[in-house]
């Protein structure tokens, strides 16, 4: 399995540019840890076929967040979902719109 997790720097707050500096660094290492420390077990699980993306951000609050962008089984999803809640990070919910399709009589006007 090949795991990468990225830090998204740009961020819903604006701070000052020294304490931005500080929080991106702390973000990026964090995201390192993640990636080479806390899930280096999932790479030797035979998920050799698999990858796992996750995304890790501030959220308004300055609290560090994590979302799986891609479809992983439900087992890795778990093991994800503990071990970011022991390092004290949440999930990042985003709202999701739906876009209709061209042809849907559902959203014609």
């Amino acid at each position: 399995m090949t795991i990468t997790v990225l830090a998204i720097l740009e961020t819903d707050f604006k701070p000052e540019k020294a304490l931005a500096k500080v929080m991106n660094d702390r973000l990026q290492k964090a995201a390192r840890d993640l990636q080479t420390t806390h899930l280096k077990s999932l790479s030797g699980r035979g998920f050799s076929s698999e990858d796992l993306v996750i995304y890790i951000s501030y959220n308004p609050k300055y609290k560090i967040r994590y979302r799986i962008v891609n479809d992983v089984p439900a087992d890795i999803e778990y093991f994800v979902a503990e071990t970011c809640g022991r390092l004290g990070y949440m999930l990042w919910r985003s709202s999701f719109v739906e876009i209709p399709e061209k042809d849907d009589d559902r959203y014609r006007f």
